[in-house]
């Protein structure tokens, strides 16, 4: 069955952010198919009537229906946050506004190399390099008992337009974030982060099969079909344990 975005949910309040209006003297045929699909997408358009900041929301709106990744009271660190919108998700799940006073009120932590406007329920650290050890302490300074419960990552290298090379550099980037775990990852934590299929997929798959329990490959209905972009979900971490029996 087709998963369509829900236009029900947590009511935000509409956000303000900077959407950068590109203005092209003369459109290639590359650019004007690519607005012609932009424009038509289910996904931009249900994005403008829910107020998230872009259309990657439904992404993980769908991954956490299907495999509960977020919940009231966890700690989320979203690594390459900006323009927020998975932050948006994140703190509307982990309850980080205390909306609901019934629940525990979760921490949403994003960080991004981009200016990320303000959102209520959300810290931001920006512009920062998630790849620096200073950032990795000001993340540890930040996070509530310096521990995140889910780390999430929808970041991505600047494309050079090699596809071979952009893959090898997204798989490094993913590498990072399993060795920056073992400092801030909590026992049983889970990461979600985001590769493009290609060679070294599989050595990303085997570095997360001995650090956590569970592994598994998903590919939600709001990532484009042509994409080769897919998300590795690892829950369960063992807590560096699965790095010292290398």
């Amino acid at each position: 069955m087709a998963w369509y975005p829900k236009l029900v949910g947590i009511p935000l309040k509409a956000q303000r952010f900077h959407t950068a209006a590109c203005r092209y003297k003369a459109r290639t045929g590359a650019e004007h198919l690519w607005l012609k699909r932009h424009l038509r997408d289910p996904f931009v358009k249900a994005a403008k009537v829910e107020s998230y900041r872009c259309r990657s929301a439904f992404k993980l709106l769908e991954m956490n229906e299907k495999h509960h990744i977020l919940r009231p009271g966890l700690r989320v660190l979203d690594c390459g946050a900006a323009p927020g919108a998975w932050s948006q998700v994140a703190v509307q799940r982990v309850n980080a506004t205390g909306a609901d006073s019934s629940s525990p009120v979760g921490y949403v932590l994003g960080v991004d190399l981009l200016h990320i406007f303000p959102l209520e329920g959300a810290t931001f650290l920006c512009p920062a390099d998630v790849t620096d050890p200073k950032t990795c302490q000001r993340i540890l300074e930040l996070l509530p008992r310096r521990r995140a419960d889910v780390i999430l990552s929808d970041m991505a290298p600047n494309a050079t337009g090699i596809r071979d090379l952009d893959h090898e550099r997204l798989i490094s980037l993913c590498l990072t974030l399993v060795d920056m775990a073992v400092d801030i990852l909590h026992p049983g934590g889970t990461l979600l982060c985001k590769t493009w299929a290609g060679s070294k997929s599989q050595l990303l798959q085997k570095r997360l099969t001995r650090e956590f329990q569970n592994t598994k490959v998903v590919k939600p209905e709001a990532s484009r079909k042509e994409s080769s972009e897919v998300y590795l979900l690892a829950t369960q971490y063992r807590g560096g344990k699965g790095s010292m029996e290398q």
